[in-house]
């Protein structure tokens, strides 16, 4: 079993940026996508970016478009995403997860059900 491990996470005042990095086991033939999911209190994980492993396909959400960029290093076996000119709506706890779903991304990120393995999240605030 593939396990992911983030980091990065911490306080940034408005207008500034973060790193998280999730860093996998491995990464596995069978892993068809990374994604980076937000959950905040009282709701459900959202998703917030995703990247195939193979092809160069990525998602954003709406509220992110613009703003983050994900990216991967395969040799590392980490996927990075590049949380920049941060608002406190962007505050959270950040996951991780891989999916082997071959779906289309905008369709495969907008939910959690086909990614399998999770990370134990990275608290991200947002605050002057």
């Amino acid at each position: 079993q593939v396990q992911l491990v983030e980091s990065g996470g911490g306080l940034a005042q408005p207008g500034g940026s973060l790193r998280l990095s999730c860093v996998a086991s491995r990464f596995t033939k069978d892993i068809y996508a990374i994604g980076w999911f937000r959950q905040v209190p009282g709701k459900d994980r959202e998703g917030v970016s995703c990247t195939t492993l193979i092809e160069n396909a990525t998602y954003y959400a709406d509220s992110v478009t613009g703003r983050f960029t994900i990216s991967r290093d395969n040799a590392k076996n980490t996927v990075y995403l590049q949380m920049d000119n941060l608002s406190p709506e962007d505050s959270g706890v950040y996951y991780c997860a891989a999916s082997d779903a071959g779906l289309v991304l905008h369709r495969l990120c907008v939910s959690t059900r086909r990614f399998g393995v999770w990370g134990q999240g990275t608290q991200v605030t947002v605050s002057s």
